[in-house]
């Protein structure tokens, strides 16, 4: 069976992308910074199969991510595939955005990410795996009160890419999504029934089966994920 380690993976993208991998016979460890929040994300995930752990990190901190790859080879033995979906957004004027504002999307939002492939690459190089990020359009397209989220997101496009680069003499994949609407809980949205014309979790989590399934000699490096039609309302 293959393993996959997903950061972020207590809710939203991260749980839905959990669920379709469980659901097509992968092993899979999910990452939060509550263990509450890990705890509950792994018993609803349970109901789908057993193969299902779940560790406390916060990406921020690299012995965090450290840690959490050691626990997982050590239940696991190898991690074939690492997504690196944790993130977070605050959105202000940049004269209101304060240092705290700028400094926690930073180092979750990109910083996070090389944490994460630092603590797994030597893993990543045994299994010859492939690591993907969850970036976003913001990762090139920029918006009023978006500045340190599109800073944010713009990095980890190029960090993806230039990671691309210097991996593939290891034979590991690496690709960045970038979502468009997604119906999460992000940024206080509540998912409803208004939000059915958004992409849903699990079709990031199809995505990301399809990019692992595609053909040895395929590399998607950069996928645009679009809503196929703008919200009606």
């Amino acid at each position: 069976m293959k393993t996959a380690y997903i950061t972020g993976g207590t809710k939203g993208i991260g749980f839905g992308i959990a669920e379709i991998l469980l659901k097509n016979n992968f092993k899979v460890a999910i990452s939060g910074r509550k263990l509450e929040d890990v705890n509950k994300a792994v018993s609803e995930l349970q109901k789908i199969s057993g193969h299902i752990i779940g560790v406390v990190s916060d990406v921020q901190n690299f012995p965090d991510e450290q840690n959490a790859v050691s626990l997982i080879l050590k239940k696991f033995e190898k991690i074939d595939t690492v997504i690196a979906n944790a993130g977070l957004g605050i959105f202000k004027p940049v004269d209101e955005l304060s240092l705290e504002d700028w400094n926690a999307q930073i180092d979750t939002n990109l910083t996070g990410c090389f944490h994460t492939l630092k603590a797994a690459v030597e893993a990543l190089k045994k299994s010859e795996g492939y690591y993907i990020t969850i970036s976003s359009l913001a990762g090139t397209n920029f918006f009023e009160n978006g500045s340190a989220y599109n800073a944010s997101k713009f990095g980890v496009v190029g960090f993806t890419q230039a990671a691309m680069i210097d991996l593939r003499k290891y034979n590991i994949k690496v690709s960045t999504i970038m979502p468009g609407s997604v119906s999460t809980y992000f940024n206080g949205n509540i998912p409803s029934e208004k939000d059915e014309w958004k992409i849903q979790p699990e079709d990031l989590g199809n995505l990301v089966l399809d990019i692992l399934n595609m053909n040895p000699r395929v590399l998607p490096s950069k996928i645009e994920f679009r809503a196929s039609r703008p919200d009606k309302k």
